[in-house]
């Protein structure tokens, strides 16, 4: 999810840059992890085949598409602030064939007035609920326009994927975590809900949990051709935002690494997997 305020309005070039580049990334992360977002929607305890599913922060549709893919009866709302990452849902809805089973809605989900988004028998809601400033009005609302019986499924992970081993690069062992743990300091006061257990948050908002998973994925670049495409766009949106908080030879290091053609760019080592960790809640409302 886009958590930006959805205003009209035009884009720089260097904004628009950017806002594909997230796209990019959001739709590497979609196929290199399909398999595990696939296994995460398998486990769902429903206890029908929803029929109409809401996608809150869907973002170019990784969990819109993979749950389409699973529940071939189902319709999906797709919610975001980004009108680019809607526009490029719909062009796949499109290349799919999926055109007549998705609705696409631009909303700022941390307003007070949500759009009408009908009733629900499944709400999904993948990395999106910690960027809001006010998760617990958002899980309310979620509450109160479930259908009766329906399903509420919050994912996260455990921060931004990793793609490096810990002892590389040979030069600054270490770099990776040391990025991580500056991106971390920096979006602690930002993101205070970054990382945070849902659970007591779902059942302090009505919620009763009827299921909770963790599922970890390790994707090679032998497996996959796209996990260096995804590392270098990865680590370059990283250094973007921790490039001051790094000391010096950190920041040089870095940059080796993301230069695309240099004898020491990411896009030459053999050593490149997809580390991540992503946590599944699954609740319905307590009455």
């Amino acid at each position: 999810m886009t958590h930006a305020h959805a205003h009209a309005h035009t884009l720089s070039p260097a904004h628009s840059h950017e806002a594909n580049d997230q796209a990019d990334l959001l739709d590497l992360d979609a196929e290199v992890l399909a398999e595990h977002i696939a296994d995460l929607v398998s486990w769902l305890p429903v206890r029908t085949p929803p029929r109409e599913i809401v996608d809150l922060g869907c973002g170019t549709g990784a969990g819109t598409f993979a749950l389409l893919d699973h529940f071939p009866e189902a319709r999906v709302t797709a919610v975001d602030s980004s009108a680019g990452h809607l526009q490029r849902l719909r062009e796949k809805a499109c290349a799919r064939g999926a055109e007549g089973r998705v609705r696409t809605v631009q909303a700022d989900l941390d307003g007070a007035d949500w759009p009408d988004l009908g009733a629900p028998d499944l709400v999904w809601a993948s990395a999106s609920l910690h960027h809001m400033l006010h998760p617990d009005r958002a899980l309310r609302q979620v509450r109160d326009l479930l259908a009766p019986g329906g399903l509420f499924t919050v994912v996260e992970q455990a921060g931004f994927p990793r793609f490096l081993p810990e002892d590389a690069p040979e030069e600054r062992p270490g770099l990776e975590g040391r990025c991580h743990a500056a991106g971390d300091r920096l979006h602690a006061g930002r993101m205070p809900h970054r990382g945070a257990d849902w659970g007591p948050m779902l059942t302090g908002a009505g919620f009763v949990l009827a299921g909770e998973r963790t599922i970890t994925a390790h994707v090679g670049a032998s497996r996959d051709d796209r996990v260096g495409a995804y590392a270098l766009g990865g680590l370059r949106r990283i250094r973007h935002g921790v490039a001051d908080a790094l000391p010096p030879e950190d920041l040089a290091a870095l940059d080796r690494l993301l230069d695309a053609d240099g004898p020491h760019g990411i896009l030459r080592r053999d050593d490149l997997a997809v580390r991540t960790e992503r946590t599944v809640w699954a609740a319905r409302r307590a009455n």
